[in-house]
């Protein structure tokens, strides 16, 4: 089962993404993709373990999120746009290499059989982008929200605070 958990900054994506893992099992697991850029970065790291107890396992892993040793749990991945950030900074802002190893990657994570609870940002709803960079950055994560929409069961987006379903499972594509 893939759920996509969708929407803006401060939008309620964690903490639901969370509250849902914790209602399919006992003992989750939490896999962070950010990398430490700096201390503002790292403080907001450590307010995201805060929010987590005994029950998690926490995993960080960069970009190769399809070779964990993930079967048969419910994993929350927090985020699509810090692990695809990785991908952007690693290939020198490569919009077709990046979405190519983010796919190939994802279709890795679709044979494990469990439970993924993506979450992801909708950036291309914000402000425009003032640079090329981040213009090319918010076409490289629309491309892929795109995808993971469609390939996954559930997609909901949060608005406030509230999830909204948009797509149920016998919406797959």
């Amino acid at each position: 089962m893939i759920y996509l958990i969708t929407g803006g900054e401060r939008s309620g994506k964690s903490s639901y993404a969370q509250r849902l893992a914790l209602e399919l099992s006992s003992s989750p697991v939490y896999v962070a993709t950010a990398r430490r850029w700096d201390s503002d970065f790292e403080k907001r790291i450590e307010r995201h373990q805060g929010e987590r107890d005994e029950r998690w396992t926490s995993i960080e892993e960069e970009k190769e999120l399809g070779n964990l040793e993930l079967g048969n749990r419910v994993v929350v991945i927090d985020c699509v746009t810090l692990w695809l950030t990785n991908f952007f900074v690693d290939t020198k802002n490569n919009i077709e290499e990046s979405l190519l190893q983010a796919k190939a990657v994802f279709e890795k994570i679709k044979s494990i059989d469990g439970t993924f609870i993506f979450i992801t940002n909708e950036i291309g709803m914000g402000v425009h982008a003032g640079t090329e960079v981040g213009r090319k950055f918010v076409e490289l994560q629309g491309w892929m929200n795109q995808y993971l929409a469609q390939n996954a069961h559930e997609v909901i987006l949060m608005v406030s605070g509230i999830p909204v379903k948009i797509k149920t499972s016998h919406e797959q594509a």
